[in-house]
Parts: structure tokens; sequence; C-alpha cells
């Protein structure tokens, strides 16, 4: 794949920044330079949408009839998963607000929810798989998933490093 690690690397910093000041943010009342608004998240996730569908365009060999079928089905399965993206931002954000005084109770429900939203971004693309491969050969479907799936795995493994465990909240 012709796709840059550093880059992803770099673009991937952007949207993790804004975890520890989300977490900054609940836990201290005052404004102040580590925070960053919701306006600043909203478009930093655009910014990693635009920046992920670049990628996926500069590295997927795609026919033009091919781009036709393509994109749409691409624009409708991103916002799906954007859906999802708001689901897991605002679990991040709970458990950003609670941390330092987190239960054995609220602790599970978090575990329980974040995992449940991995069971359904892996619903969402087997969903894509059949719909994905009605409008590109089988190859180019692969392909796509495999790019989706590895940018996505970054971004995952950005988010994870910045949130701290459960256990250093005492």
């Amino acid at each position: 794949m012709r796709i840059n690690l550093m880059v992803i690397l770099a673009w991937g910093w952007m949207y993790f920044l804004t975890v520890p000041a989300i977490h900054a943010q609940a836990t201290t009342a005052s404004k102040d330079s580590q925070t960053v608004s919701e306006q600043d998240v909203k478009l930093l996730r655009q910014d990693l949408r635009s920046q992920k569908k670049q990628l996926i365009a500069a590295n997927l060999t795609l026919t033009d009839a091919e781009s036709t079928k393509f994109w749409p089905v691409y624009d409708q399965f991103s916002a799906e998963m954007t859906t999802l993206g708001d689901q897991k931002l605002a679990l991040i954000k709970e458990y950003a607000k609670g941390f330092g005084s987190l239960t054995d109770t609220q602790a599970q429900s978090l575990l329980n929810r974040s995992l449940a939203l991995d069971e359904a971004v892996t619903q969402l693309r087997i969903k894509y798989v059949p719909i994905i491969n009605n409008v590109l050969p089988g190859t180019k479907t692969a392909t796509f998933f495999q790019m989706e799936r590895r940018i996505s795995a970054l971004i995952d493994l950005q988010v994870a490093s910045h949130i701290p465990l459960v256990q250093d909240q005492h």
C-alpha cells in the first residue's frame, strides 16, 4: 500500500490530541489552553474523515465507471461509521467525566458499551461487504476493507494510547 504511515500517524494526532483535552475539560472547571471546544472536535473529525477518503482515493485504483458507483456507497458507509464514531466519542467523554471516581459498576458498563460499539462496527463492515462487492470486483472490495481497517486500527491505537487505564484513577 502506498499510504505513508507517518502521514497517517501525524494526521491521527490532530484528532487524538482532543482526548486529553476532553479529560482536562471534564476534570477542571476553567477554560484554558488545554481545552478543546465541541466545535473544534467536530472540525477535527470532519478533517479526519476527509483525509481518510483522500487516502482511500489515492490508494484504491478504480476505473471511472467503478468510481461513479463506489463513492456514493462509500459516503453512505462513512456516514454510518460516523454515527458509531459519535457514540464512541460520547463514551470517551463519559469516561473522562467520571475518571477518578468510577465505581466497579460504572467501569463495567463503560466496558460493555465499548465492546457493543466494536461489535456494531464489525456488523457494519459485514453489512457493506456485499453492497460494495456489487459495485467493485472482489479484489478491490477486499482492498478497500483492508485499507479501511488499517486506517481505523491506527486511529483506534492513537485514541487508546491517550486514554488512561481505569486502575490509574486512584
